[in-house]
């Protein structure tokens, strides 16, 4: 029986989550620490994207605009978590009881494995908009979307703020942003950090959308 591209999807999903946690699992059992949690913590944010641009993509195919917007805002503000866990390779350092090739291995595996349920939750949201308002609009958004991320993991890497901070605390969240063009203290400056991971990212985003349409072209 052939799989559906959703289908697909789903479980390649759950087998990227399932090795991370796997691969989680044992490191924490060799050496039980706090790690472990912050992981598992960050995995779980990067697979919310997924669940907000599907309720996009549904809300949009059922015709209710105040729900795709609501969605999309959600979608935007929690993307970032998906490839902030490339900067968790900060953690890969000797340590006693594991193996640093194991180490690199489960950080690896947990930073591609955020980057591409991003890139998966933005595949879904660039088609929806390029059928709706062209592919102009489309990669806009992308491009857009991508470069918000560079500055999303600069907020929460540097300065330790969250997405929902957006809706619970956003003036505060305002001040400290505005704080940082000025004078960003200890932290590096703002615009270097999200063109870096920002066009890391686009560049990346554009390889996979060339590798699926080279696919498709088989």
């Amino acid at each position: 029986m052939k799989l559906t591209l959703k289908q697909q999807r789903i479980i390649i999903v759950a087998l990227l989550l399932s090795w991370c946690v796997a691969l989680i699992g044992y490191r924490n059992y060799l050496d039980p620490d706090m790690l472990a949690t912050a992981l598992l913590w960050n995995l779980f944010l990067a697979a919310v994207p997924l669940v907000w641009s599907a309720a996009f993509q549904t809300a949009c195919e059922r015709n209710r605009p105040i729900l795709a917007i609501i969605s999309f805002v959600l979608w935007l503000l929690f993307l970032p978590n998906a490839p902030y866990i490339l900067t968790d390779l900060i953690y890969l350092a000797p340590q006693p009881y594991v193996p640093l090739w194991f180490l690199l291995a489960m950080l690896l595996s947990c930073a591609g494995a955020g980057t591409l349920l991003g890139y998966l939750s933005l595949l879904t949201v660039h088609r929806v908009i390029e059928a709706r308002f062209g592919a102009k609009i489309g990669w806009v958004v992308a491009l857009g979307s991508l470069m918000l991320c560079g500055f999303g993991i600069y907020l929460g890497r540097f300065l330790r703020w969250n997405s929902w901070n957006a809706l619970t605390d956003p003036f505060e969240l305002a001040r400290a942003i505005a704080g940082q063009f000025v004078d960003p203290g200890p932290h590096p400056h703002p615009v270097g950090v999200t063109v870096v991971f920002g066009v890391g990212l686009i560049i990346g985003y554009w390889a996979v959308r060339v590798v699926a349409a080279s696919a498709q072209d088989a």
